[in-house]
């Protein structure tokens, strides 16, 4: 019997540079309108729409206009973007100080804006007795399967398989597997990345 085969990632195929998505993207995270962005460059409103669309190619002069007025550099369009794959069980092992758990990080080391954990915690397992905190802004943790109870300050939660709960990082808080006899399977999310 054949094992499982793993899915290939293959490069998408284009015609042609699709930068579109870049710059509408650009525009919205400046709060910028469409109005405001041709107010600015003097280009018509339209134009940059169907640009935004890649439905036209815009000559330098009217790019370079649009990448001044959206504070980013021309070549930031062109770039490949940086992506990795981490395989089912090949994530990098870590311990943040939990007993009876076993965490594996799911992004890069070199990912600084999110770090994802998969955690297997055993029955009596828990992040310690005592609160701690993480330098991260927002911590985000979703059950897979099991339930967690999880305490913020004063406050405490009971999880289970599908429910997800987010606080502040900087928040003291701790966790523990609230099961005698099953194991809790969770994924954490860090933003950014401690």
């Amino acid at each position: 019997m054949a094992g499982r085969s793993r899915p290939v990632v293959t490069p998408a195929k284009t015609d042609r540079v699709r930068i579109g998505g870049r710059l509408r993207a650009a525009r919205q995270a400046r709060g910028l309108t469409l109005e405001k962005v041709a107010e600015a460059t003097g280009l018509n409103k339209g134009f940059i729409s169907r640009l935004e669309r890649d439905e036209v190619s815009p000559s330098v002069a009217s790019l370079l206009a649009v990448c001044e007025v959206l504070g980013i550099r021309i070549g930031e369009l062109f770039e490949t973007p940086q992506t990795q794959v981490v395989r089912a069980a090949e994530g990098r092992r870590i311990n943040f100080g939990g007993r009876k758990v076993q965490e594996f990080l799911l992004t890069p080391g070199t990912q600084s804006q999110l770090q994802v954990i998969h955690s297997t915690i055993e029955p009596g397992g828990n992040g310690g007795k005592e609160l701690y905190t993480l330098d991260c802004e927002v911590e985000f943790v979703y059950v897979v399967r099991g339930e967690l109870h999880v305490t913020v300050s004063s406050e405490a939660v009971l999880l289970a398989a599908g429910d997800a709960f987010t606080f502040p990082g900087k928040e003291p808080h701790t966790w523990a597997n609230a099961s005698n006899d099953q194991e809790c399977e969770v994924l954490w999310a860090l933003a950014p990345a401690p």
